[in-house]
């Protein structure tokens, strides 16, 4: 089974909505990096030297290759990535090998068996 990696870099206030439409779309866990900063294309503003934006979090979802891109652009919609500037941004990348997954795994080719009946 192949897997990939998908980071969704999002306003705090989106990551569990994030987190609730991967999991609609088969991802079967997640990981949350939290109080992350980042700039897009416009710096960051400040007021006396406290930085005014909102905070935000990484959300990392290892899933099953075939599933990732559905949930990557259910992810993108949900937290409107492409029409608001500045909500965040997400992406998936390719794992060569994982280890512990033995519980998804089994779910994962569950579902699978259960979409071919």
């Amino acid at each position: 089974m192949k897997f990939k990696l998908i980071f969704v870099m999002a306003e705090d206030k989106l990551t569990d909505r994030a987190i609730e439409t991967a999991r609609a779309h088969g991802a079967t866990g997640s990981t949350v990096i939290t109080s992350v900063r980042g700039e897009g294309l416009e710096p960051t503003q400040s007021f006396f030297g406290l930085n005014i934006t909102g905070q935000r979090d990484i959300a990392l979802f290892l899933v099953e290759e075939h599933q990732s891109r559905d949930i990557l652009e259910a992810v993108a919609a949900v937290c409107e990535f492409d029409s608001k500037p500045g909500t965040g941004v997400a992406f998936q990348i390719d794992i060569e090998d994982a280890i512990g997954l033995h519980r998804q795994i089994a779910s994962i080719q569950q579902e699978i068996s259960e979409e071919d009946l």
